[in-house]
Order: structure tokens, then C-alpha cells, then sequence
């Protein structure tokens, strides 16, 4: 294995960058975005004990990693629409789900590699096999790499997928509309309350408003609703006020203080449809490439899209290091294990989607209740099979 490529700097393709530093092995990472701070990074992270954590202790960040724990930002609570507090669980420092920012983890990520390990600017146009299991990557501004290895870490819209599969992405029927809070203790006190010290959700049968506290006096808004790409598309979210007041809409009649998350927002709502792979999504062994993270196994947001991806990345990882002169080997130890993970955990929020389907407000909320309370206890579906 002479060389490894990398597509995207994100979680997943950093942390297999880093996990091959440790074991001595270079690899160089292609990211389209012009620079690191090119775009937000995203909200908060709980990055789990059964799988992020492993990753980052594979990656030797730990210590580091602990230096970014958001104390108090475990607690986790559930409203009804009246904003009644159902389910409260307070943070007590023994939980094993961390939430820190994604932009300080990744830039955790990036600090740990050597200088010139991230080529920024380089968005993949092309990618071909050139035989013997080497491929040619071709970028935007011209410039070609073959490659011994290359690894698909670039999302749900990969430019290495087709290599491996023919597997589309499809809309799965949700998207989310995020705002953010800004000033929230002064400014906003009723709804400070109402979601509390960390995540708070209020859900019904096809919409739920989603909240985290982040770091400072900040509330990031996830507001879930099911509906027809058409219906989204209907709203013209370049009128801010106009797609604020519409998607308001669909929440008549719920608490104020929850309803104010979306009607008081600081920031332009912005608009994220929610797509997937197929449930088991696989493909058979192609020499010298593989996917991690979302360009795998591309699923709704429950809780587990960053975790995969640094897992799938630390066990790629190993396993290289385990198989230095076998890169095929290799391969084919991460994707048996990588396959049943991804779709039991594809499976199980499939399955819960179909449960609370049709299902009154009350019996969602309470359905997702027992599933939390699960998980927390760690007998939860999404920690099996690891």
C-alpha cells in the first residue's frame, strides 16, 4: 500500500486520516471546501461510549477530547405540546453520550494531523478505476491523483460511491428546519426554561420541535416535520419571515415558549431535506476502495450519523495497520463488520418510524420516551451488535 486517498474532511474521513497517523501511515485528505472555517460546522454532538468514543480512543484523543465535554449538556427532557415536562433525565456526569460542538471536534481532528494532510479546495469531479485495483481521482481545477486506496468519506451525495454501488439516494419523507437562539437567559426566559439545561424534545405524530443548549447562551432548533418534498418546496425560503411564519403554522395551538424556538429565531430558518441509502445498503468488494460514514450508509438523523462515521473510519483504520501488505484483506474485515452494524441501526429507526406512524401525539411521545429510556440504560437498539 503505497498510497491512501481520502475524500472529505469531515468526521469520518479525518478520524481515518488520524487512526493511520498513529499507526504510522500516510494518507493525504481531499475536501472540496476552500478552507476549514468555509462553512458551519453543525450544533452539538453526544458522541457515545459504544462507538464515537472508541473512535477517538483508537485516534489517541481522549484526553484532548474530554477537554471539550460541554458539562451539564446530557440532560435530556420531553415536553407534550402544552410544554407538561413528561421525562426528565438531568445530567449527572455518570452518562456515557458527551455532547461537545462538531467544530471544535473536527478541528480537534485536524490539529492532530501533520501540516499539508488536508488539501483543501479540491472537489472531486470524477473518480475511474485504472486496474489492479488503483484508481484515478480527477478534481475541479484540473488537477488528477491515482491512487493505491481510496476511501469515500465525502456524504450522502459521494463522488466514490459509484465506483461500488448504484445506490441512490432517496428523500425519506422528513426534513428539518433549523434557527438558532441567541442571548437566551435575557431574551428568551420562558423558552430557556422549557428546554432546559440540554436537549429538550416536544414531538407529535409527524412534527416535533428539537433543541439543544449549546456552548454560551445559545438554543440550536431542529424543527422535524413529515411532509412531501412539494410542501417544502411551496415555501420560498429566501422570505425568512414568510417560511418562519409557515412552518410556524404546522405548530398551532402548541406553548408558546416552544413555538417561540421557531417564531423568535435570530437566525434565517434553513431548510435540510433528509435522505438514505437503502436499508442494507452493501456492495461486493471492489479492489482498493471502500466508503465510511454517510457515503455508506446514509440514514435519517438519530443520533448515531457521526458515531458510525468515526467508527467505520478507527476500524478501517486498524485494520489497515493489521494488514499492511494485504490491502484487500483488510477491506473486507471492515465491511463485514461495517454492513450488519449500519443496517441493524438503519433497520431499528425504520422500525420505529413505522411504530409511531399514524400514532397520536401522546403515544409517539411516550413511544420515543421508553426508547430513550432504553438507550440510556444501555439496553437501548442502537448499542447492539458492537
Amino acid at each position: 500500500m503505497n498510497t491512501v486517498t481520502i475524500i472529505g474532511a469531515g468526521l469520518g474521513g479525518l478520524t481515518l486520516a488520524r487512526v493511520l497517523h498513529v499507526h504510522g501511515i500516510p494518507a493525504t485528505v481531499y475536501e472540496a471546501e476552500a478552507s476549514a472555517g468555509a462553512r458551519a460546522q453543525g450544533g452539538m454532538l453526544d458522541i457515545h461510549d459504544y462507538n464515537g468514543q472508541i473512535a477517538v480512543e483508537a485516534a489517541e484523543l481522549m484526553a484532548e477530547f474530554s477537554g471539550l465535554i460541554l458539562e451539564g449538556r446530557q440532560q435530556t427532557r420531553f415536553l407534550d405540546r402544552e410544554g407538561t415536562v413528561l421525562f426528565d433525565k438531568a445530567d449527572d456526569g455518570t452518562g456515557g453520550r458527551p455532547e461537545v460542538q462538531r467544530g471544535e471536534l473536527r478541528q480537534l481532528l485536524l490539529d492532530s494531523l501533520p501540516a499539508g494532510t488536508v488539501r483543501w479546495g479540491h472537489k472531486v469531479l470524477d473518480a475511474r478505476s485504472v486496474g489492479d485495483g488503483r484508481h484515478e481521482v480527477t478534481f475541479a481545477d484540473g488537477s488528477v491523483v491515482v491512487t493505491d486506496l481510496l476511501v469515500g468519506a465525502d456524504g450522502a451525495w459521494s463522488r466514490v460511491r459509484p465506483l461500488l454501488s448504484g445506490a441512490v439516494p432517496s428523500y425519506a419523507g422528513t426534513a428539518m428546519v433549523e434557527t438558532y437562539l441567541y442571548d437566551v437567559e435575557t431574551r428568551h426566559p420562558a423558552t430557556a426554561k422549557a428546554v432546559g439545561g440540554g436537549s429538550m424534545g416536544a414531538v407529535g405524530s409527524d412534527k416535533g420541535i428539537m433543541a439543544h443548549r449549546e456552548s454560551g447562551d445559545t438554543i440550536h432548533t431542529y424543527v422535524s416535520l413529515t411532509r412531501p418534498l412539494d410542501w417544502f418546496a411551496a415555501i420560498d425560503f429566501t422570505d425568512p419571515a414568510g417560511a418562519v411564519a409557515r412552518v410556524a403554522q404546522e405548530f398551532t395551538g402548541w406553548a408558546p415558549e416552544l413555538t417561540a424556538l421557531i417564531t423568535d429565531a435570530d437566525t434565517a430558518p434553513m431548510l435540510r431535506p433528509h435522505y438514505v441509502l437503502p436499508l442494507e445498503h452493501r456492495w461486493d468488494r471492489v479492489p482498493g476502495a471502500t466508503l465510511v460514514g454517510d457515503a455508506a450508509h446514509l440514514m435519517p438523523p438519530n443520533g448515531e450519523g457521526a458515531n458510525l462515521a468515526m467508527l467505520d473510519a478507527a476500524e478501517l483504520g486498524q485494520a489497515l495497520a493489521a494488514h499492511p501488505d494485504d490491502v484487500e484483506a483488510a477491506l473486507s474485515e471492515y465491511e463485514h463488520a461495517m454492513f450488519p452494524r449500519s443496517a441493524h441501526i438503519a433497520i431499528t429507526s425504520a422500525e420505529f418510524e413505522a411504530a409511531t406512524a399514524g400514532q397520536s401525539d401522546e403515544a409517539t411521545a411516550e413511544h420515543l420516551i421508553k426508547i430513550f429510556s432504553e438507550l440510556t440504560a444501555g439496553q437501548g437498539p442502537f448499542d447492539a451488535g458492537h
